[in-house]
Order: C-alpha cells, then structure tokens, then sequence
C-alpha cells in the first residue's frame, strides 16, 4: 500500500510547448502543464465542460523523451506524485506551487 500514498495518473493535452531547463550540475529538467477535461450535465440539462490544467516537471531520461517527442496538443498519459514546494518573489513575498514530479510518460493519440 506504500506506492498508493500518494500517487497521481492523468490523461491530458500539453497546454503549451515544454520548457527545457539545463542545470548547472549536467541534470535535464522538462516543465508543462496538461489539461485533462471533465464533461457532466448540469441542473437544467446544459452539457458542461469542466477543465483542470495541471503543472508537470520531468527530470532526467523522462525529459530527454519530452524534449523530443512532446508538443502543444499531444495527448498524454502520466503517472507521478505530487510535490509542494514555495519561493520567495523579488518584492519578498512567499509564493506556493504544487507540481505534479513525473515518473512515466505515455504518448496517445497520432
């Protein structure tokens, strides 16, 4: 039961193009940021479209695949676990983000 404490999988279209960050210390660090849409009926009968859009960093060989193969649209599958952390803007305020640190990647679609 270890592996399901905290576990995420989405299937959802790449927002934009990956951003690709080189580190200083040789590691490869891949960041975008998926939809994934959710369809219900509301109240009065009205189809509605619900869409979630959610950060995804990839380091390493995951990266390398997203740099190559990853563009704005692709339809994907990821499985990861999510990951808080916070940073200090220039002005000093504390900003929070929560990621989504992917570990496997599945290309769908054409």
């Amino acid at each position: 039961m270890n592996s399901l404490k905290n576990k995420v999988q989405l299937i959802g279209n790449l927002g934009n193009d990956p951003e690709m960050v080189m580190l200083e210390n040789g590691n490869k660090l891949a960041k975008f940021s998926i939809a994934t849409n959710e369809t219900y009926k509301s109240a009065t009968g009205e189809k509605v479209t619900d869409t979630q859009w959610h950060n995804i960093v990839a380091w390493d060989k995951v990266a390398e695949i997203v740099e190559n193969f990853l563009v704005k649209g692709k339809e994907v599958a990821i499985e990861g676990k999510l990951v808080s952390r916070s940073y200090e803007t220039k002005e000093g305020e504390k900003r929070y983000v929560t990621e989504i640190k992917c570990n496997e990647l599945l290309m769908l679609g054409k």
